[in-house]
């Protein structure tokens, strides 16, 4: 099962946090590649992929411009149509609009067809609502978090592996 991580990263932080994500997809036996809006992409690997995951960070309480130009205008020739999606983000407060962040890039993926996951919250601990959000200016909190960033990766392999009737 081929799946991918999208993301746009300024400081890093959403960088690892997809690599986190990797290690769960990993895990429940999925073959995970990582890429970031600003390098080239492996088109036919994103085509035979059945699951993309999208990161960004949180900015003006919405995803990244970049992460929007990207799936506006620089994914036009590959189809999503089908694939399962899910987003994260991160940010720097609870209170600066990571569930908009995560909200608005969901929005673009239905558009296109994805169908969409959010790792549910559903399954219990720890509670994945629209995605999982990590945030630097809070305690301990990005840290902490990517225990359930990589809960959420397995999750998501887990249910394409499902979809795809594997």
């Amino acid at each position: 099962m081929k799946l991918a991580i999208i993301y746009f990263s300024k400081t890093g932080q959403t960088k690892e946090m997809a690599e986190v994500i990797a290690k769960g997809m990993e895990r429940a036996g999925g073959e995970v590649h990582l890429f970031s809006v600003d390098e080239p992409m492996d088109k036919a690997f994103l085509s035979e992929c059945t699951g993309i995951v999208f990161g960004s960070p949180t900015y003006m309480a919405t995803s990244h411009w970049r992460i929007t130009q990207w799936l506006l205008e620089e994914s036009g020739d590959l189809s999503l149509a089908g694939k399962l999606g899910g987003g994260f983000a991160t940010a720097h407060y609870a209170q600066g609009g990571s569930d908009s962040a995560i909200l608005s890039m969901l929005g673009i993926l239905l558009v296109k067809g994805m169908l969409v996951y959010s790792g549910g919250s559903a399954f219990g601990q720890p509670f994945i609502h629209h995605g999982p959000v990590a945030l630097d200016a809070v305690g301990n909190h990005f840290e902490e978090s990517k225990a359930m960033f990589e809960i959420f990766g397995q999750r998501f392999a887990e249910k394409t592996l499902d979809l795809a009737g594997k």
